[in-house]
């Protein structure tokens, strides 16, 4: 098949072929003046306008400031003494541009103020030509006043999504490696002294074999045992780390409920979807804190515990029929309340707390729909 003549990358849209119509359009008023000396001087003043437009949008220092000016003196005299207003849609869009608010808001100002005078006093002598263009003129006075604020706005938008992006990619390599050090601790801490321990009783256990079998048999048990501790230890960091779900936890909860003899009713458990583990497992740790405190402080006979998920937020209250809190100061300060908020609020969660014939505690975070693989 034939490829088609594409004369712009196809990720540009239509936007070069706006810039084409704009850079060409005024040429074709430009032949349309009476007298030779000002066709001739609209070329002239177009080719050395384009020119300097190029060099303002490459400069990064004063000059880049100083081109611009200079362009304001082009397009100010070719509307005022030729009527041509087209160069004002280019210095719109280059003002725009500019990161400096100062500058920005400087020749934005002078740039609309400037233009407006002079567009106004082609209307007042009433040029044929000019009145001609008055589609167009609307037009241009329009992007005048709306194209810099919208470019400006869109940079400052772009400039502060790259800087979220590489600061969350900061705080995801700041996250992985604090987790790694942390490992590192826990395995240090988990398997360093009980592998230096077995490697002190095998050496010990070798060399009293033949002297004394009966301790040297003692140390091989101990290895073992010591073996199988770290094992276990192992294990349980593993599980920790692999994090604990919702039902997992509703199990443990029902478990230590029925062994403090409280009756529990849950609802809901089963409407949590799309949840992050991430979420889940901050959502378990508040909610087993929560049922603990039933358990320790309530005096309760009765707890219940309702799990509702909607499109903006997941909702979680426990609620005993115990004795609550005696007062406000001793929800706030007391029975790992203060973990939990700390915990949530790290999800953009919040706790409340309520003491009316026992406690209620509410648990609410955003409901961040977990990508589906």
């Amino acid at each position: 098949m034939k490829k088609r003549l594409q004369l712009f990358s196809s990720s540009t849209g239509v936007s070069p072929y706006i810039w084409s119509l704009f850079a060409v359009l005024p040429f074709y008023f430009i032949f349309q003046w009476s007298s030779i000396a000002q066709i001739v001087t609209g070329i002239v003043l177009s080719v050395f306008f384009f020119v300097s437009y190029r060099f303002a949008f490459i400069s990064t220092t004063w000059m880049k400031y100083l081109w611009t000016s200079l362009l304001m003196v082009i397009s100010l005299t070719m509307t005022t003494f030729l009527g041509y207003v087209y160069f004002a849609f280019f210095l719109a869009y280059l003002i725009g541009n500019f990161k400096n608010k100062v500058a920005f808001v400087t020749f934005y100002v002078i740039h609309l103020v400037t233009s407006t005078v002079a567009i106004n006093y082609n209307f007042i002598i009433q040029d044929e030509l000019f009145l001609k263009q008055f589609p167009f003129i609307v037009i241009i006075w329009i992007s005048v006043i709306l194209l810099p604020f919208n470019i400006y706005n869109r940079k400052k938008r772009e400039q502060l999504e790259a800087q979220l992006a590489f600061a969350n990619k900061r705080i995801s390599d700041l996250i992985v490696q604090e987790e790694r050090q942390r490992i590192a601790r826990d395995l240090h801490d988990t398997l360093g002294q009980k592998l230096s321990l077995i490697g002190l009783k095998s050496d010990l256990a070798r060399k009293i074999m033949d002297k004394d079998s009966a301790q040297a048999r003692a140390e091989l048990k101990d290895i073992q045992q010591t073996a199988r501790t770290a094992l276990n230890e192992v294990r349980k960091m593993v599980s920790n780390m692999r994090g604990t779900r919702i039902k997992e936890e509703i199990s443990h909860i029902k478990k230590l409920l029925a062994a403090a003899e409280i009756n529990v009713k849950i609802t809901g458990e089963n409407s949590l979807s799309n949840v992050s583990l991430f979420l889940e497992n901050i959502l378990g740790m508040c909610l087993k804190e929560a049922v603990t405190n039933v358990v320790k402080h309530s005096k309760a006979s009765n707890c219940c515990i309702s799990f509702h998920q909607s499109s903006k937020e997941i909702i979680i209250t426990i609620k005993d029929d115990g004795i609550g809190m005696a007062s406000e100061d001793g929800m706030e300060k007391g029975n790992g309340l203060i973990g939990m908020r700390e915990r949530l609020e790290f999800v953009n969660g919040s706790l409340e707390t309520k003491s009316e014939q026992g406690m209620n505690v509410i648990i609410k975070v955003p409901n961040v729909v977990k990508q589906s693989e």
